[in-house]
């Protein structure tokens, strides 16, 4: 008999440790679920040392220097960006996803903007960082 009541007990009292178990213990949302909406700041990016708060928006336009010595002026259009080389060369790099500001990519090129760098990633190359 009491064997047939502990199950019946741990049969009734699972469902609510496996809901237990997924529900965070603390009120504080994970930080990517904070958002303006709920009236919460958006969260900040360590990188390296610095912080970096990731609702400040890119520049229309900013020359960055390279790694490899190089230099580029990303000309920020909003749904895309125009990276100019510092050889005259130009590129329009569409955001991927698109309802995003921060990716970019054309066929095998890339560049992802974080803050005030940039990797830039091209098709047979070893990607390069670039600072403001």
């Amino acid at each position: 008999m009491a064997l047939r009541r502990t199950f019946r007990v741990t049969l009734a009292l699972s469902p609510l440790l496996v809901a237990m178990a997924c529900v965070p213990q603390n009120n504080e949302p994970k930080a990517g679920n904070k958002t303006a909406a709920s009236g919460l700041s958006a969260p900040a990016i360590s990188t390296g040392g610095a912080v970096t708060d990731v609702t400040t928006p890119q520049p229309r336009t900013a020359t960055y220097s390279c790694a490899d010595g190089g230099r580029m002026t990303i000309e920020n259009l909003g749904t895309s960006v125009r990276v100019l080389g510092s050889d005259g060369t130009s590129e329009d790099l569409l955001a991927s996803p698109a309802n995003q500001n921060s990716r970019y990519e054309q066929a095998h090129d890339a560049i992802v903007i974080d803050g005030r760098e940039a990797l830039v990633m091209k098709a047979g190359s070893t990607p390069v960082t670039c600072k403001r």
